[in-house]
Order: C-alpha cells, then structure tokens, then sequence
C-alpha cells in the first residue's frame, strides 16, 4: 500500500489537474439519474441526516433537467421511503431504530418528501422509490434505459460516499458510461466526499465541472 500524508481532498485534486485515466466520454444518448434529492437529505437545520456541499447544487440539478427534457432525453429521480414496518429497508438499514434511522424515513413522510426546490415533472420524469443503495438496484432503472436506447448516464445527488458511488459502479457495470458532475452530489463529511470522487474518478466515472455538462447538453444533436 503506498503512504501518503495528503487528504482526500488534496488527493482528488491532484488527480483532477493531472488525471490518470482516459476518459469514458458522454455517451450517445444519456439518462440523467438525481439520487434522493428529499428532504431528509437536502434541509439542512431541519434534519440530522441533511448535508450541503455546494451551495447551488439543486440549481444545477434543475438546469440539467431542463435540459434534458429540452433534447427528449430522460430524467430519473430516486427517493427512499419505507412502509411502516421498515421491512422492506432490510438488513442495511434496520440494524438502527432511531427517529433519524434509515428505516424510518416511511413513505409519506416529510423526510421522504422531494426538496421543494427541485423542478420535477410529474408528467414527463420517472420517478423512482428505490429501497437499496444503487439506483439499479431490483428497479426498472435498467429496462427504462433499454426502452431510451441510453447508453450513458449522468449522476447527480448524494451521498457521493454512498447511494451515488453504488448507483456509479453498477451502471459501469451494466456496461453504460457514467459522468459524475461535481458540484451536483454532496455528502455529510468532506473526507467521504472527496476520496469517492477520486476513487470513482480513477476507476468508475467521469467527474467533470458541471459547466462542460451544460454546455455539452446544449450542443446536444440527438440520435
């Protein structure tokens, strides 16, 4: 194992000025996937388990989306939420029971509730109650992207450390390639959140500014 006194920050900056990898590139034809951008997550003061790392994160959230929807590309929002038993959370996230635990973020609930920030069409957009880590994981996500005839997928949300990474490796291992803007996932703590972003940068993802993703969505020319 090789030592070094850097941060994970430090470390993922290093890596974005000189990367080591070549790029997977955008793909033909993206899905853009927002990982639990509710309540529980996203207002911070209100909930425990809420975080922020950029502050205009669900600004650029909602100008993917509309871009998306602009070029008839797909938009995928996920949200856990559980029934009252928490049965359906599993082993994951039953191993606490607290106010705070994942298993009691029940359907219905506040802290299940999409940030009222986001601009979510409710007619054109997929929405997804996912129960797992990954995005893909027992969802139609997979099938959803067969029918769009994607091949890439762009992520968005939180936590990077956790429900955005899963999401990132299963879709590189569906085989579709996988951009990560970085101003548009977050997570609780800083040291999380910069290690997976230069592990999914080394082996997973592109994490790119969220600028070359607009501005490759606005140049978009369809398939």
């Amino acid at each position: 194992m090789e030592l070094s006194s850097k941060s994970a920050r430090e470390l993922y900056e290093g890596i974005k000025q000189k990367p080591t990898r070549p790029r997977f590139g955008f793909g033909r034809k993206p899905v853009l996937v927002n990982i639990d951008l509710q309540k529980s997550y996203t207002n911070v003061g209100e909930f425990i388990t809420a975080y922020e790392t950029d502050p205009k994160q669900l600004d650029y959230v909602n100008e993917l989306a509309d871009l998306f929807r602009a070029n008839s590309l797909p938009v995928v929002w996920t949200f856990v939420g559980y029934m009252e038993s928490g049965e359906d959370c599993g082993v994951w996230g039953t191993r606490t029971d607290t106010p705070d635990s994942l298993q009691n973020i029940k359907l219905g609930s506040r802290r299940s509730e999409f940030d009222d920030r986001l601009r979510i069409d409710h007619v054109r957009d997929v929405i997804i109650n996912k129960r797992m880590a990954s995005a893909f994981f027992e969802t139609n996500l997979r099938s959803l992207m067969t029918w769009h005839g994607c091949d890439s997928v762009i992520v968005t949300g939180g936590s990077t450390s956790g429900c955005v990474r899963a999401t990132v490796v299963d879709a590189l291992s569906c085989g579709y390639r996988v951009s990560v803007p970085e101003e548009c996932v977050a997570d609780k703590h800083e040291g999380p959140h910069f290690a997976n972003l230069y592990d999914m940068a080394i082996k997973y993802a592109d994490v790119v500014p969220v600028a070359e993703v607009i501005a490759h969505l606005k140049q978009y020319k369809g398939v």
